[in-house]
């Protein structure tokens, strides 16, 4: 009895021992040891292994706050846009035996044997119903026809009515029925601060109905007139205008640069295509003074001093032991000009200086009228701003050590 006992106890055990080794080669098996009853080797397939990356929570606030500019930009562009237009032009160039280009929706134009007309396009925005809208002078300048493509592809054509090299500002006029004019809001340029947010939208390269974004880089920027369309020699100076780094290209100009409530603040103008983020706009106080005369009148006549100057530097101050530090040095007067009748003196000698040349022995102008000039910028801001042709300033003056005054009636800026 005890034999048998002992004999199933054995069996039981066997059998138990012999699940376990079965069990345990299976589970080895993916790790390269084959099961029972294969003798044979093979190279098992790699597993292959997915890392599932668990995201950084985000405070609620900061996604609310991100939607919130998503949705203003949204908006403005949703209530602006409308407003843009696509201007194309078509200008007659003067050439030698080049042939006229097929340029595809434009009327046949004759030409001479040495003429050939060149295609440019831009972009303009509606200031009223009655059909006006604003560009660059440069967009428009020399135009033998212009055509305007609404942001609903209606294309009409335009007539030039107005233009003012001196600020890059034109108004073309469009017989369009109101429900495709979409007046824009104008703001007010004087209240703007470096750091706002900056808004382009125009047709760089011909996209219609593009947005881009940055900030107002700079104030009171000042560049020579027909820098947009690369002039090289301009006598007289855009100032205050407006730089940003809100992407602006070709294309580009005569668009409206807006700010966060979707107000006009400038006119995009010009870019520097060897740097990138630098653009620049037209201040739209400008607009604001410049075009209803454009429209009235067809142009803007300017007051004008005629000199040319620059601002004080340390080494000026230093050679002509000038009394001040800061202030304007007449460089030129123009012949003939109200600062010549007024008996300013331009720069009567040079000296070498680190290297650069300076110019010196020029009347210093430090204050025009009751308004200190700190640059030379600030007589052209105020004479722009604040006086008309035939008013009469007051300068005070540094010359020859001494403080002194003299009074100039103004001219008009004179138009070559």
């Amino acid at each position: 009895m005890i034999i048998k006992k002992t004999r199933n106890a054995m069996k039981l055990f066997a059998a138990v021992l012999l699940g376990a080794i079965v069990v345990s080669l299976a589970a080895c098996a993916p790790c390269g040891i084959l099961p029972l009853g294969r003798s044979e080797s093979r190279t098992q397939a790699p597993v292959t292994e997915y890392i599932v990356a668990t995201p950084s929570p985000v405070p609620p606030e900061l996604i609310i706050e991100a939607d919130a500019e998503e949705q203003l930009l949204v908006n403005i562009y949703k209530r602006l846009n409308p407003a843009v237009v696509n201007i194309r032009v078509v200008k007659r160039m003067e050439s030698e035996g080049l042939q006229l280009p097929d340029i595809p929706g434009f009327p046949e134009m004759p030409q001479g044997p040495d003429e050939f007309y060149q295609q440019g396009s831009g972009s303009g925005f509606a200031i009223d119903k009655q059909g006006h809208i604003v560009t660059n002078n440069h967009v428009v300048e020399g135009a033998e026809e212009v055509q305007v493509t609404f942001y609903d592809g209606t294309t009409l054509r335009a007539e030039v009515i107005g233009t003012d090299p001196d600020s890059d500002l034109a108004v073309i006029l469009v017989d369009a029925p109101e429900e495709l004019l979409f007046p824009v809001e104008l703001g007010d340029s004087d209240r703007l601060e470096v750091g706002q947010r900056a808004i382009a939208l125009g047709n760089p390269y011909g996209l219609r109905g593009t947005l881009t974004t940055g900030i107002i880089s700079a104030l009171g920027r000042s560049l020579p007139i027909g820098r947009a369309s690369q002039v090289i020699g301009a006598r007289f100076s855009i100032p205050e205008l407006i730089q940003t780094d809100a992407a602006i290209n070709p294309g580009n100009s005569g668009g409206p640069l807006l700010n966060s409530q979707g107000q006009v603040i400038g006119v995009n103008t010009a870019y520097d295509p060897s740097v990138s983020g630098v653009g620049f706009a037209v201040p739209v106080n400008t607009v604001k003074r410049v075009v209803p005369t454009l429209i009235r009148e067809g142009r803007y006549e300017y007051p004008w001093l005629g000199i040319s100057g620059s601002d004080v530097t340390l080494e000026m101050v230093e050679e002509m032991d000038l009394p001040v530090r800061r202030g304007a040095i007449v460089l030129e007067v123009t012949p003939d000009s109200p600062a010549d009748e007024a008996g300013l003196r331009g720069s009567s000698r040079t000296v070498t200086s680190m290297g650069s040349e300076l110019r010196l022995g020029g009347d210093i102008i430090i204050r025009i009228d009751d308004q200190p000039v700190l640059k030379f910028e600030d007589i052209l801001v105020y004479i722009l701003r604040n006086t008309e042709v035939g008013q009469e300033i007051e300068l005070t003056i540094i010359r020859n050590g001494r403080e002194q005054s003299v009074t100039a009636a103004l001219g008009a800026r004179p138009s070559d």
